[in-house]
């Protein structure tokens, strides 16, 4: 008798100890099963943004299952590449893809392994290859080439390199802010996330670079003269007719080798006094160098091969210069930014990225009004040099001697030539990030080639979000059960009490 019961005790232990076993097991197996498309149904795609003076390597991700055919991407990675942009390498173009490989290897590593083989890569070069292509068309594919054998190397789906337009540039800097501030679609972003002084109209974009600035908005359609500048977009199930331009040669850098080249032209002698530079800075100007740029080049008869610059820090007067290199006569139109170019006029609210944001953010104005902003950075400019210095000790030069300068400019393109009234002022929102993803034209790009990628069958859950919730409740209170009864039974075998026996 006493055998038997020992026997019948430990059955007990071996079906409770399977129990535990197989409600483990099935309690890992749903969990697993059910968050499946975490990983099988996620894409990554790679874009490098080749501008004039640096290149920047983003990853993007996106579920399979897209929304009215247009995949829902969001930044999870970004690394500069070190060194100048690409263009800097016409002369030495075996160098030109070396710096990429750091961040190309940062990204295979953020991208899952087995994701690799079919992860799109794209390479876009914009106005520094732009201006080199006109400087050199066999330069610049050279350039392109090297890359593209560098980026061939890594296990990815390599789709190419090219240049983009002003234009395409422009407009994927629009889809990329609109797609942050969930313009398109509330469903990709709640409401809640969205930036509290931005309404339900789409939101036109700045774009402000070293070599070019791009213009981009939705404008009113019976006030339309020059239908060339406008493109067509199908997004999330909508029509968007957007006004885009594109300035070449007016980023903040190459309008500045403008003003130089005029400022050249007017003197008469080898020293210049600049009043967009600070009172006691200097710099050597090579003539030569403006003659080779495609934005300056013409017949240039100064008497000097270098030109001294010497600042002299006049808000007033660095503006005026400033607006030589506008051209704002014989329009065609009913009115003009510069150049003969019809822009229609600005409504609305607008983000200002790239350099604008970076120029206002060193002055803390990014949220200031018009008139405050101006007698910022009149004051700013009025200041003597070493002080900037002593101020500013840890920007690099370069930069610091020119914010005088670029920030003057911002108010004379944004106020004058873009029309930009006081009032009209207060609906420039300075961005640098919008929803922890960079405000550029890389994920407008991502977001539009990714209609071209075939849509996935959207994965089925096992379970519905309710029913798995309940099953996990259940099957993990059946496990701490079982586990209670088995160590109650294990640390009390009544069973094999003597009495019994």
């Amino acid at each position: 008798m006493g055998i038997m019961l020992r026997k019948y005790c430990h059955l007990k232990y071996i079906v409770i100890g399977l129990l535990l076993v197989v409600a483990l097991i099935t309690l890992i197996t749903v969990a697993i099963t059910q968050n499946l498309s975490s990983t099988r149904n996620r894409k990554y795609g790679i874009v490098l943004d080749a501008g004039s003076s640096h290149t920047n390597v983003y990853v993007y991700e996106w579920p399979a299952e897209k929304e009215n055919n247009t995949g829902m991407v969001h930044q999870i990675h970004v690394c500069e590449v070190e060194g100048p942009g690409i263009s800097s390498y016409a002369n030495a173009v075996e160098n030109a893809s070396v710096p990429l490989k750091h961040c190309m290897d940062s990204a295979k590593e953020i991208v899952p392994h087995g994701k690799h083989q079919e992860t799109p890569v794209y390479l876009g070069a914009t106005a520094g290859m732009r201006l080199l292509s006109l400087k050199n068309k066999d330069a610049a594919k050279r350039v392109l080439s090297a890359v593209e054998e560098t980026l061939r190397i890594y296990p990815f789906k390599f789709q190419g390199a090219r240049i983009l337009s002003g234009e395409e540039e422009g407009a994927y800097g629009w889809i990329t802010l609109n797609y942050l501030l969930g313009k398109f679609t509330e469903s990709i972003w709640p409401k809640v996330f969205a930036h509290a002084f931005f309404n339900s109209r789409t939101t036109g974009a700045l774009d402000l670079g070293g070599a070019s600035t791009q213009i981009t908005f939705v404008p009113d359609p019976d006030k339309i003269e020059l239908p060339t500048d406008i493109i067509n977009f199908h997004l999330y199930g909508k029509e968007y007719m957007v006004y885009t331009h594109s300035f070449l040669c007016y980023g903040k850098d190459q309008a500045l080798r403008l003003k130089l080249l005029q400022d050249v032209l007017s003197s008469t002698t080898d020293r210049l006094q600049d009043p967009c530079f600070h009172q006691g800075y200097v710099r050597t100007l090579n003539v030569f160098d403006l003659t080779t740029n495609p934005c300056t080049a013409r017949n240039i008869t100064a008497p000097y091969s270098q030109i001294q610059i010497q600042g002299d820090g006049n808000y007033e007067k660095c503006l005026e210069s400033i607006q030589k290199i506008f051209n704002a006569e014989d329009c065609l139109y009913s009115s003009c930014s510069f150049n003969r170019i019809f822009v229609p006029e600005v409504s609305g609210e607008f983000g200002a990225f790239s350099a604008f944001y970076y120029v206002m953010n060193f002055l803390n104005v990014t949220e200031k009004p018009m008139d405050q902003v101006i007698e910022t950075v009149k004051n700013f400019c009025s200041k003597p040099w070493n002080e900037v210095k002593v101020e500013f000790p840890k920007v690099k030069e370069k930069y610091l001697s020119e914010y005088c300068f670029s920030s003057t400019y911002i108010i004379s393109l944004l106020g004058q030539r873009y029309n930009f009234t006081k009032e009209k002022w207060q609906n420039i929102h300075f961005l640098e990030k919008v929803q922890n993803s960079d405000a550029g034209w890389t994920l407008g790009y991502m977001l539009n080639l990714t209609n071209m990628i075939p849509a996935e069958q959207p994965y089925t859950h096992l379970l519905s979000h309710a029913g798995f919730i309940s099953f996990m409740v259940v099957c993990s209170a059946l496990v701490m059960t079982l586990f209670l009864v088995g160590s109650i039974i294990y640390h009390k075998p009544k069973c094999l009490r003597k009495e019994i026996i």
